[in-house]
Parts: C-alpha cells; structure tokens; sequence
C-alpha cells in the first residue's frame, strides 16, 4: 500500500533507537524527509546513514521510493526549549513547516511516589506533556494552513492501565492524553489535521529491559524469570518489536488515516483486559 506521503517532511523524536528509531525508519521507507532528534549525535548520525542507504538501494531496486530520502540530524534534548527551536530551524529542514511530527521522549524512572520531589515530577511534566505539547503548538497551524498534518504522540499503555511503580509517567502522560482529547477536536481537525496517541505495551526496547532490572532488584527474582514471566503475561507470548511499531505509526502518519483522530492506539499484544 501507497501511504501517500512521500515527499513530505516529518520529525521524529527520540529516533536514534527504539520505537522512535522503528518509526524513523517507517516512514523513511515511506519516501519521507526526516528531521530525526535524541540526545547521542553518534547513534543518531549513524540511523541517519543507515536509512539513507537502505532508501537509495529501494530506490535503485524499482521500489516504492524512487529517489533518495534527506534525513537531517539534530543532537539535542527536545525537553528543553533550546533542543525544540533547534531541531525547527535546522538548516535545510522545513523550518517549522513540518507535515508529520511524531513526538517522543524517554520515560522518567520508576520509583515509590513517596521518594518524588517537586523537581521530580516538574521534570516527568517537561518531558512526557509539556514537550509534546510544545510541539504541538509551533507546528499545527501551518499543518492546518497546508490542508495536512499528521502528529503521533508516543506514550505508554500506563495510560489505560497504571503501573504502580511509574507514577511519574502515569501521572505526566495521562495529562497529556487529555489535552490532545480536546486539541484533536479543535478547528485543526476540519483542516485535513490529525492528532493520535500511540500506546506502546512490552516492546524489546533498553526501556523495557531497564523496568525488568528494577522489578528483578526489588523482588530478588532473576533477570531471566521476570523476563519470562512478563512474556508469559502477554496474550501474543511475546515482545513486540519496533519494527512493526514504527509500520502501526506509519499508517497514522499516512494520507488513508485522515478519519482517525483523538484516538488512543493501543499495542499490547492484547495484554489490556478491558473493553474500552
């Protein structure tokens, strides 16, 4: 399927690895320009090299691509303002006239909400609300202006179902899942713009392996056995892996999900157990 989107321009944070780097690479093989940001200048310059190549070979192979993708680099952290107006005004970018931006940063660490400081959380809200939002907002009215936009908010199934020892990230995400409730269906939406969630569940990500070392300290079981039983808790009895992450963001991203919007995607594996 032609997801009708080459050409366009789009940025992706956290792209250096993990689901921002699944969803990088998605939508490069899509024919889209990147503006891919994180925080190491040498593993993002060197996804940047990697999709480059792999799009020139589909491109020289008759594939769905047929030129060369651009994909800029901006090594800096998109939680503070200095990191946001860099990656928008990066020289022979699109300035603030991205068509796609999909937001995305490393969840706060989990912990007993009764260790957390005021810095903690105002540090939880920065990164996992505030900066999406920030984005939002420098960039929405020229998507609407344009007649389409496409921005894809990487959260946590925490979500729709809590987990007690990331309440920093319960707490900051869920703030921003009602703001985008609201925003989705402002005047933006009648203009071909569309603002998503994507709720990411177990993927194999250093994230989740980072949460499994926790829970293994704190429970005195081995790495091994916390790993197997969360697995075992997964209807799918595995992982996901970004790759197909980055395939369900593409989509969002494309020009046949114009009629989603405001919307909370759900990939779990089928963990959740509810109805809605």
């Amino acid at each position: 399927m032609d997801l009708g989107i080459a050409g366009k321009w789009a940025l992706v944070c956290g792209a250096s690895k993990g689901l921002g780097l699944g969803c990088a690479q998605a939508l490069a093989r899509e024919g889209v320009n990147l503006v891919i940001n994180a925080r190491g200048e040498a593993a993002l310059a060197a996804a940047a090299s990697e999709m480059i190549a792999a799009t020139a070979y589909s491109a020289s192979a008759g594939g769905l691509n047929n030129s060369k993708i651009r994909v800029l680099t901006v090594a800096a952290d998109i939680t503070t303002e200095a990191g946001r107006e860099a990656a928008l005004s990066v020289p022979g970018g699109p300035g603030r006239d991205f068509d796609i931006v999909v937001t995305n940063a490393g969840g706060p660490p989990p912990g007993d909400f009764r260790d957390w400081n005021r810095s903690d959380w105002i540090a939880a809200l920065d990164a996992n609300m505030l900066t999406p939002i920030a984005l939002m907002r420098a960039t929405v009215d020229g998507m609407a202006g344009r007649g389409f936009g496409r921005i894809v908010n990487i959260t946590s199934s925490a979500v729709k179902a809590p987990i007690d020892i990331l309440g920093l990230s319960n707490g900051a995400r869920s703030g921003l899942t009602g703001f985008v409730a609201g925003a989705a269906r402002s005047a933006v939406a009648a203009s071909g713009v569309t603002i998503n969630n994507l709720l990411p569940g177990k993927f194999d990500t250093d994230r989740l392996a980072a949460t499994f070392a926790g829970a293994a300290a704190r429970s005195g079981r081995a790495l091994q056995e916390v790993r197997e039983a969360q697995r075992a808790s997964i209807p799918a009895r595995r992982f996901g892996n970004a790759q197909e992450f980055g395939a369900i963001c593409a989509f969002l991203c494309s020009v046949h999900a114009g009629y989603i919007n405001g919307q909370n995607l759900l990939a779990d594996g089928g963990a959740y157990p509810g109805s809605f």
